[in-house]
């Protein structure tokens, strides 16, 4: 039989009531009646408390949260309020940043393919620095800088190391075989160092590298930040990044190390290859995973004897795509008997027209789970909403902070009238007639 739900999978503010699981002081089920399902639910003190760990961790200006884990309006200025700098990695999210606030020098720029206005709005606004990944973005802020008379832009060159880590190839980034960043192993980034350097359009601020994503093993991380730090050490870099990676756990038994743990190792390794600067790094899943849940709405109970029983709830891929994607795992509960045992198998899927629309291949659950019943996936706050589509015109979830008892709508729910507002709805014009076609054209 599984037991309950483990604490440790929850948000820092979870309890356990009479009326079921609360989070910040509001009980899930309560909000799920309010606000509708499915419901992306932050514990808005986590997230906070997270961030001064890892400012506290690393040191002041020393950590910059991956917005691309999780942004909205609300996130950015939380994470501004507590310290962190701003990682982005489009000019949409670096539009979210600066409406939130964020004063451009705390904000930093990534992507393998930042376009010309994406660099254009960096080098204007003036932001911390741009993480350059080609040879190719060079050129461009070279021409920007020429014929625009735009301002430097300040860099950190983006080299990949040759290690490789994390839990899935998708998201290992840092091995020879990658689209991100210039290679240690072929000389490239020894050429991108010299041609920053000599290039009146750019400031050469330091040296980045990230090795992956999901990691557990903080000698993995260990090991991608003294690669680079021997080359930003032979290359006398001013500065240097060592991305973020730091892993969660997702299922009952999963042990991952603090933000301390992940400084330890990352100092001493840096210190062995003869870097004594600070380090910077650009922690965003082990910021907001853990702070953020999914709720859902049971519509369906299948059960095929001697087969399996498959469980129907009102999302699906189009609000957690990870479990299609990346083959990930969760795992789920009934937020009205958060510490009932969980001795029902079943497939939790979604309600979209895909079989691999599973969110929970071999779900845990009470057995006394209903039609109607409100679900709820922990560890979700991270790629969860951040990869949310409109497949099948599913309308997005809402997002809600809950803190001291009381509950924001941070991101409104979609409407049906929203999935519309792009479309282009013009009478189409009278057909203009053509020539006929000769008849030696239309046979197959």
């Amino acid at each position: 039989m599984t037991s309950a739900i483990e604490m440790g999978l929850l948000p820092r503010t979870a309890e356990a009531r009479p009326g079921g699981l609360a989070v910040g002081g509001v009980p899930l089920v309560d909000l799920a009646e309010r606000f509708g399902t499915p419901l992306f639910v932050y514990d808005e003190e986590h997230l906070r408390l997270r961030c001064r760990e890892a400012v506290a961790a690393f040191g002041q200006d020393n950590v910059a949260y991956a917005s691309k884990a999780f942004l909205c309006t609300a996130m950015a200025r939380l994470a501004h309020e507590e310290g962190m700098l701003l990682d982005v990695a489009s000019g949409g999210e670096l539009r979210v940043a600066l409406h939130a606030g964020v004063p451009a020098d705390r904000i930093v720029l990534h992507g393998n393919n930042k376009s010309e206005t994406e660099l254009r709005t960096a080098m204007t606004a003036g932001l911390r620095h741009v993480v350059v990944d080609s040879l190719d973005e060079m050129d461009r802020i070279e021409r920007l800088h020429a014929e625009e008379r735009l301002p430097p832009a300040h860099v950190q060159l983006r080299v990949a190391p040759g290690v490789a880590a994390g839990a899935h190839e998708a998201i290992r980034t840092g091995g020879h075989d990658s689209k991100f960043g210039f290679g240690l192993a072929d000389g490239a980034a020894v050429h991108a160092v010299r041609r920053a350097d000599g290039s009146p359009a750019m400031i050469l601020e330091g040296i980045h590298a990230h090795v992956g994503s999901q990691v557990l093993d903080t000698a993995e991380l260990g090991a991608g930040a003294a690669a680079v730090a021997r080359f930003a050490v032979e290359t006398h870099a001013p500065r240097l990044t060592v991305g973020g990676g730091l892993g969660v756990a997702y299922e009952a038994g999963q042990t991952v190390p603090s933000f301390a743990d992940w400084a330890a190792a990352v100092r001493s390794a840096v210190r062995e290859a003869g870097w004594h600067d600070e380090v910077t790094v650009e922690p965003g899943r082990s910021i907001a995973a853990r702070a953020g849940l999914t709720l859902y709405r049971v519509g369906t109970i299948k059960r095929i004897e001697g087969v399996r029983t498959y469980v129907g709830v009102d999302g699906g891929m189009s609000d957690n795509l990870r479990p299609a994607l990346y083959g990930s795992r969760y795992e789920v509960f009934l937020p009205r008997s958060p510490h009932a045992p969980r001795p029902w198998r079943a497939r939790l899927v979604g309600k979209h027209c895909e079989s691999g629309d599973v969110i929970v291949d071999d779900a845990a659950l009470p057995a006394g789970t209903a039609v109607g019943d409100v679900l709820a996936t922990p560890v979700t706050g991270a790629y969860g909403y951040a990869m949310a589509s409109n497949y099948n015109k599913l309308p997005r979830p809402a997002v809600v902070f809950v803190r001291d008892g009381a509950v924001r709508t941070v991101v409104r729910r979609e409407t049906e009238e929203d999935l519309l507002r792009l479309d282009v709805d013009e009478p189409a014009g009278p057909l203009e007639r053509s020539a006929p076609v000769p008849p030696s054209l239309t046979r197959c």
